[in-house]
């Protein structure tokens, strides 16, 4: 299997890069990954990934939940009663910040369908795109959604959506710039992007080190600082307008990393430590475990 090497910054191209730890693949294939981190930008990133036509492999399991819909454990029942909270604070936020009830909506890396599903519903033409052909049949099955295969996303046209979501992608993807390049086509105007992704620098990650689940390698190719976030977005021409916070994932994170670092979920530990977090980032959302870039298109000058 080849395997891809960086010698510089995927965002910034620094060559400015060191090792960190090695962070293990606790759900497939038990593998240890490296985690580098550039000096210059302060991305993170997986060394020595497979390449996109082979890392699918690492997404066969069952307790990948975005694909399965697993309600196998606990920890994934847990996520499946936060996930319905989320869709409804999702849709608001949405709409309060596009000011529209009703649009079009493109949400890339869609998984089983569950957020289009529910924008569906509640009114917006949406276009989903997810690259697991398995995800895709399940969405059919359970929601009835034509998911598109992800290679759609350059075949689209320009300004035609006036909400772009990725839910926890963006660290998934290979080609990172061609796809940032490609937000801004498809934006309308006044369109917003929405990526919400985890982050290293938060008080959760800080304590579990090389056991934080968000790693996730080597399906996470990138682990972005807000600072590295801005820096990736301003190569681009695009602006990120707001920092919103995503409680929920300091406690599923934190019950994933205990179990990972102790070998048995700690519900009381992970609690507290999620807690933690989440205190720390009420003065600072850019501190959370998970944090929602609201991003725009530079306006249009004459």
């Amino acid at each position: 299997m080849s395997a891809i090497h960086y010698t510089e910054c995927p965002v910034c191209g620094s060559k400015a890069i060191h090792a960190v730890f090695a962070v293990k693949d606790y759900t497939v294939s038990g593998k240890l990954f490296s985690i580098f981190e550039c000096s210059d930008c302060s991305l993170r990133f997986t060394q020595d990934i497979p390449s996109a036509e082979e890392i699918g492999a690492y997404y066969k399991s069952e307790d990948y939940i975005s694909h399965t819909n697993s309600s196998k454990g606990f920890i994934n029942q847990l996520y499946q009663s936060a996930r319905k909270k989320t869709l409804v604070k999702k849709e608001k936020l949405v709409k309060q910040l596009t000011g529209l009830e009703k649009g079009d909506l493109l949400d890339i890396g869609t998984g089983i369908g569950a957020f289009p599903q529910h924008m569906k519903t509640a009114g917006w033409s949406v276009t989903a795109l997810e690259p697991d052909e398995g995800a895709r049949e399940k969405g059919k099955q359970l929601f009835g959604l034509d998911i598109r295969p992800q290679e759609d996303f350059f075949q689209l046209g320009a300004a035609g959506f006036d909400a772009i979501t990725l839910w926890h992608v963006l660290e998934h993807v290979h080609d990172l710039h061609r796809y940032v390049e490609q937000f801004k086509y498809l934006l309308k105007p006044a369109g917003k992007l929405f990526v919400a992704v985890p982050n290293y620098t938060s008080k959760d990650a800080r304590h579990y080190k090389e056991y934080w689940a968000a790693y996730d390698v080597p399906r996470h190719l990138y682990h972005f600082s807000p600072e590295s976030m801005n820096v990736l977005m301003n190569k681009h021409g695009l602006k990120i307008e707001e920092h919103l916070p995503m409680w929920y994932d300091s406690f599923y994170v934190s019950m994933l990393s205990n179990r990972y670092k102790k070998g048995k979920t700690d519900l009381v530990g992970a609690f507290i430590n999620g807690l933690g977090s989440n205190i720390k980032a009420i003065g600072n959302k850019q501190k959370c475990s998970s944090v929602i870039y609201v991003i725009s298109r530079p306006p249009v000058t004459d």
